[in-house]
């Protein structure tokens, strides 16, 4: 698709005061155009040109989505239970199911890999979605279905309506859905996209706005949740830590620290996906001892003794299209951390790079610029704090003593697909 069909000077169609059917019009004559490779009337809103770009290069046929197998009932009851997101789903449906039913819409929420976890709302918009498999268990992301509400916010990461002939694939054309990314408000981690989609017809230009801000307001809720749970464990976590000699930290079940004595608090500690009470080996404090208190873990670092073993092996995991994690393993256990977009870029580039990279070369490799050192050597220095002894510096590197594999995408443009990073950008072309 020529770039020149993403013309910014042009007006997108949905900022003219149209009526539904005029709007309706002139968007399905922009996509037809632009598949056609002809300059179209009118153009495509920047999101929706590129989400299209995305999608063509998928090969996905505009006429029919690929229609993926659903979640089994076990997988899905599965998935719900073990999501983040089941705890905001109170404030989800107070606030945008009665919207949803005045409307005639649905509110479907998603998880980070855009399968659908919750449906609910007016009946006959759940018939009609049924028909197109947008049921609970359906993979909603742009690969299968094309552009929409859900599976473009997903690559996004911001909020996005779709309207009408906006959808790549004709047959979603009756259909406008407006959604929301959803975050963990601790680490901002992507958890999964709220939706409210719903005929064409049912459009109304604030549905975006309404979507948005209840995503926030349950985000601000999960953030008080948090923060109320860490002050109970550190009210009962003083006493004991009173009382204590050495170094210590009180942290919840994940990893958050709650109070500390001997030490400066990290905002996190990563803890093993499974742990249990007794020694084991931690990222910046080496050899520790793990007990339990209520509602998390006392941590005691440095317990005399020989130190623990150091981590041998690291797994990046690159392979999805959001969710990327690092996880560090040993004779001692192994752990996983959730990467943001920017320690996604940097890990990929030392792991392509065994040799090491210098401050400026890496500034290079993810701007573009080799003087923007200072914000490299901020963000190696947080990634230090979290992988500790697994990462070495002058070069930047890991350590040679530990085996790294990088997990790729089966495709290769699905390599951080949102990243504009130069040595990202190669991957993808050299692997193509």
């Amino acid at each position: 698709m020529s770039t020149r069909h993403h013309d910014r000077t042009k007006t997108p169609v949905l900022a003219a005061a149209l009526d539904p059917q005029e709007t309706a019009r002139r968007l399905a004559s922009v996509r037809e155009a632009t598949l056609a490779g002809d300059e179209p009337p009118d153009g495509p809103r920047t999101v929706i040109g590129e989400s299209w770009r995305r999608v063509i290069g998928t090969g996905l046929d505009p006429d029919r989505d690929r229609r993926a197998r659903p979640l089994s009932l076990a997988e899905l009851e599965e998935r719900r239970h073990r999501s983040q997101l089941l705890r905001l789903l109170p404030v989800l449906h107070s606030h945008l199911l009665p919207a949803a039913d005045a409307a005639q819409q649905i509110l479907v929420v998603t998880d980070s890999e855009g399968r659908v976890l919750w449906r609910e709302g007016a009946a006959p918009v759940r018939r009609m979605a049924d028909r197109h498999g947008f049921e609970p268990g359906a993979d909603w992301t742009e690969d299968v279905v094309g552009t929409n509400g859900i599976g473009t916010a997903l690559v996004t990461r911001a909020p996005v309506l779709v309207h009408s002939a906006e959808h790549y694939v004709r047959t979603h054309h009756q259909w406008t859905c407006a959604g929301a990314p959803l975050h963990d408000p601790r680490d901002g981690r992507l958890l999964g996209v709220v939706d409210l989609s719903g005929p064409a017809h049912s459009f109304h230009p604030t549905t975006l706005s309404l979507v948005s801000a209840v995503a926030r307001l349950a985000e601000c809720e999960e953030r008080n949740r948090h923060l109320a749970a860490l002050d109970r464990l550190r009210t009962s976590a003083a006493p004991l830590l009173a009382r204590l000699g050495g170094r210590a930290l009180a942290v919840d079940r994940d990893g958050w620290t709650a109070a500390a004595t001997g030490t400066a608090p990290p905002a996190r500690i990563p803890l093993p996906r499974s742990p249990q009470a007794g020694p084991l080996w931690l990222p910046r404090y080496g050899a520790c001892a793990l007990e339990p208190l209520p509602g998390g873990w006392l941590v005691r670092i440095g317990k005399e003794g020989p130190p623990g073993p150091a981590p041998s092996r690291v797994v990046l995991d690159l392979s999805g299209r959001a969710g990327w994690t690092v996880t560090v393993g040993g004779p001692a256990g192994s752990w996983t951390h959730e990467l943001s977009p920017r320690h996604a870029e940097l890990l990929f580039t030392l792991a392509v790079h065994p040799e090491g990279r210098t401050s400026a070369q890496l500034a290079r490799d993810l701007f573009g610029d080799d003087r923007r050192t200072a914000t490299v050597r901020a963000e190696l220095s947080r990634l230090r704090r979290t992988l500790g002894c697994v990462l070495s510096h002058r070069p930047y590197r890991f350590a040679d003593e530990v085996d790294v594999e990088l997990r790729r995408p089966a495709r290769p443009t699905d390599l951080l697909p949102h990243s504009t990073a130069p040595a990202v950008l190669a991957a993808r072309a050299m692997i193509g």
